[in-house]
């Protein structure tokens, strides 16, 4: 029976009626760029993170382009953040003009490790993106407070952590601003592109808001140079439903998690890091670690298992970011495990006997050499 690695069909399937006519209104009311229908979600999406700011933009990377912006950071500035996230977390501290500064993970979250941050700092740094990967978030009381003692920003990178915790505080609110992005995939996914900025801060919020409307306080007066990264209409109202079924999707994830740990718990080969015991997780990725990861994502491919891989090189090895000569070795905790990860099917829908087909398959294909070693043959 073929698993897909990712069911949207599945997860829109019970919305979709609901969807449908929320468009039906955006289209009607002709309120495509901006407009009631962004101000609407933005109130809502800034309840579900218990902050007093939402800002609705176009993609996730605008949202962590704008909340630097947001904070004066540009060129000549250093920005530190984790090496094994997607590339636009860097991205948008290049897009200021400002360096990204990489500091090794914690071997078991897969998060910046709060103990070396603090040897990373120069005088050229002015914030810290700590980055709460697949649906975890990173210890940010330690981050907090290295920031705190070195007067520096804090931008939480949330896009893969709707409606996470750390100590009982929702992703995005722990930080100076929190970004989201709302890519289809994610946990909370629009039906294209969008994202967001969260804060507590009013200063910072009305700033994002003149950067995503090219620089404008009010029409066609423009105090900044910004950029063209409002949120569609048609974006918010599919967000705006989908919304209300987060906590049910996440909570979901967390019993899937909940049973492909049993199933691996035994399993030899595969590596599946316990829970961080300083938050909760949304699962937005179930990830494991297993030698030989490429065979391994190869045989699942073949047993019609679709896996994948999150992410397979770090950023600092990018040939787009060859120019900070960064070579092999420089983090060895993110490279080692950036050759070992794996992510495995996980979305709300999947069932129990999906999973269990799952954990068959990856603990027969992770056992095959050394049943081939054990044979002789």
């Amino acid at each position: 029976m073929p698993i897909p690695f990712l069911d949207l069909k599945a997860q829109h399937a019970s919305h979709r009626a609901e969807i449908l006519a929320s468009i039906g209104d955006v289209v009607d009311r002709c309120a495509f760029a901006g407009g009631p229908y962004v101000e609407k979600f933005e109130q809502e999406f800034a309840a579900f993170c218990r902050t007093g700011h939402a800002i609705g933009v176009a993609n996730g990377t605008d949202a962590l382009w704008f909340a630097l912006l947001a904070l004066g950071v540009g060129r000549g500035d250093e920005v530190i953040t984790a090496p094994n996230s997607f590339i636009a977390t860097a991205e948008a501290i290049s897009f200021c003009g400002a360096t990204p500064v990489f500091v090794d993970i914690d071997e078991h979250t897969y998060t910046l490790d709060p103990a070396r941050l603090e040897g990373a700092i120069t005088r050229r740094t002015k914030a810290i993106i700590p980055v709460h990967l697949y649906g975890q978030m990173a210890d940010m009381d330690p981050i907090m407070a290295v920031a705190a003692r070195h007067g520096l920003w804090v931008i939480e990178d949330a896009c893969q952590a709707h409606g996470a915790e750390y100590r009982g505080r929702r992703a995005g609110s722990i930080g100076h601003l929190g970004c989201f992005s709302f890519y289809p995939g994610k946990n909370l996914g629009a039906w294209g592109e969008a994202g967001a900025v969260v804060t507590q801060d009013l200063h910072l919020a009305e700033k994002v808001r003149i950067l995503r409307d090219h620089g404008q306080e009010t029409k066609y007066h423009h105090s900044v140079i910004g950029w063209n990264g409002r949120m569609d209409g048609i974006q918010a109202a599919v967000l705006q439903v989908k919304l209300r079924d987060l906590d049910r999707g996440n909570a979901a994830r967390r019993e899937n998690a909940l049973i492909y740990r049993g199933l691996l718990a035994d399993v030899a080969g595969v590596r599946l890091e316990p829970p961080a015991d300083h938050g909760t997780s949304v699962y937005h990725l179930l990830v494991v670690r297993v030698a030989g990861r490429d065979r391994v994502l190869e045989g699942m491919g073949r047993r019609e298992i679709a896996c994948g891989v999150h992410y397979p090189t770090p950023i600092h090895l990018q040939p787009a970011y060859a120019h900070l000569g960064l070579g092999p070795g420089s983090f060895p905790i993110a490279e080692r495990s950036a050759r070992e990860v794996l992510s495995l099917p996980m979305f709300p829908e999947l069932t129990a006997g999906q999973i269990a087909l799952v954990a068959k398959e990856l603990a027969a294909v992770v056992a095959a050499p050394r049943l081939v070693e054990a044979l002789g043959v």
